[in-house]
C-alpha cells in the first residue's frame, strides 16, 4: 500500500473510532493543545517556581525535562494563562539562531528602533525596555529548545540578564530544554550564566496514578463519558513502556483505540496495549528490556530460595 493510500486510510480509522467511542475529537494528538492541559504534579511544580522566580524579579529561569516530557505545553500554558495581561511576552521557539540574530530578533518583538545616537541594537533593545518600565509592563522571554543554543548565543542571553535599572530587571528571561542543557552549563565557560539562574526545575516522568488520571483527563477533553476505557492494568503496561513520558503516552494510547476499535471492543484490553508497544519503536525496546531485567531476576530469586533449601538439607542430614 503506498504511503498516501495508507494515509487515507488511517484517516478515515480515526474518524471512524470517534463516532464508536463517543468522541468529539482525537485525545491523544501530539500538538501541545493547551485546551488538553492537566495539572499533573510536575507540571503545576514546574508553573510554581515560575510564577514565584518572575514575582521575585528574578532574571534568568531555567526548566528542563526529557523528550516528550509536555515542556512546549507548559510553556504555552504559562504564556497563555498563567503570566498579567499587561506582560509583554517575546517567544523564541527557534533556537538555531546567532548572537546577532537573537538581538535582532528580539529588538523586532519589542518594536525596539535604532535612533540617532544609538551605536548598537542592544542599546536601542535597552531604550525600549525603559519605556515599557515606565508603563508598568514587565517584559518576559520565553526560548524553546534552549539546549540547541549556540556557545555566543547562550552568552548574549547571559547579557541580557544584566539589563537592568537600580532596583529590577528590565526583562526576565525563561529557558526551556532538554537534559542537555544543564550539560552545557555545567562548562566552566558558562559559569557566570549558571549563577545568573536563580531557580530551576526538572520535569519528571510520571507515576502509574498520574498516567491513569492522565489518559482519563484527555479523554474527558475530548468529549469521552462511556464506562472506564482503560483497565488499570492496561494503564499499567503503557505506564511501564512508556517510561511515564507523556508524549510515549499518547502514542501508545491513540494505537490502543484504533486496535480496540478494529475489534469492535468498547474497553482497551492487554492484547491492544501489547500491540501498540510492539508497533512503537521506543516503548518496545523499553518494554523488551523491563522484560529480560524482571526475567533475570526471578530466576535469580529461584536459584537463591533453591540454594537455601540445598543448603538446610544438607544441614539437616
Amino acid at each position: 500500500m503506498n504511503e498516501t493510500a495508507s494515509g487515507v486510510q488511517s484517516d478515515l480509522a480515526e474518524a471512524s473510532y470517534l463516532g464508536f467511542f463517543g468522541l468529539s475529537e482525537l485525545p491523544f494528538t501530539l500538538t501541545p493543545n493547551t485546551s488538553f492541559y492537566f495539572g499533573l504534579p510536575p507540571h503545576e511544580e514546574a508553573i510554581a517556581v515560575v510564577r514565584v522566580a518572575l514575582a521575585g524579579g528574578e532574571g534568568i529561569i531555567k526548566i528542563t525535562g526529557e523528550v516528550g516530557t509536555g515542556k512546549t505545553m507548559l510553556l504555552r500554558r504559562i504564556m497563555n494563562n498563567i503570566l498579567p495581561q499587561d506582560t509583554f511576552i517575546c517567544y523564541f521557539p527557534n533556537p538555531y539562531l546567532s548572537a546577532a540574530e537573537l538581538r535582532e530578533a528580539l529588538a523586532h518583538e519589542l518594536g525596539a528602533e535604532k535612533t540617532e545616537g544609538m551605536s548598537t541594537v542592544t542599546d536601542a533593545i535597552n531604550h525600549r525596555l525603559i519605556e515599557l518600565k515606565k508603563e508598568g509592563r514587565s517584559v518576559v522571554v520565553f526560548i524553546d529548545e534552549a539546549q540547541a543554543l549556540p556557545d555566543e548565543t547562550l552568552e548574549a542571553v547571559r547579557l541580557f540578564g544584566n539589563l537592568e535599572t537600580e532596583s529590577s530587571k528590565l526583562l526576565q528571561i525563561v529557558l526551556f530544554g532538554q537534559p542537555e542543557l544543564d550539560e552545557r552549563l555545567a562548562r566552566p565557560e558558562f559559569r557566570q550564566l549558571r549563577q545568573r539562574i536563580a531557580f530551576s526545575y526538572r520535569l519528571r516522568p510520571l507515576a502509574v496514578n498520574e498516567t491513569d488520571a492522565y489518559i482519563a483527563s484527555r479523554l474527558r477533553a475530548a468529549g469521552y463519558r462511556g464506562q472506564v476505557l482503560f483497565p488499570r492494568r492496561a494503564v499499567r503496561k503503557i505506564w511501564r513502556a512508556s517510561r511515564g513520558i507523556p508524549r510515549l503516552i499518547n502514542i501508545l494510547s491513540h494505537k490502543c483505540l484504533m486496535l480496540a476499535f478494529g475489534r469492535g471492543s468498547p474497553v482497551v484490553k492487554g492484547s491492544d496495549v501489547k500491540g501498540a508497544i510492539r508497533d512503537t519503536e521506543d516503548a518496545w525496546g523499553n518494554y523488551m528490556r523491563r522484560r529480560a531485567t524482571s526475567f533475570f531476576m526471578s530466576a535469580a530469586i529461584i536459584l537463591i530460595i533453591i540454594a537455601a533449601v540445598i543448603v538446610g538439607i544438607a544441614e539437616v542430614l
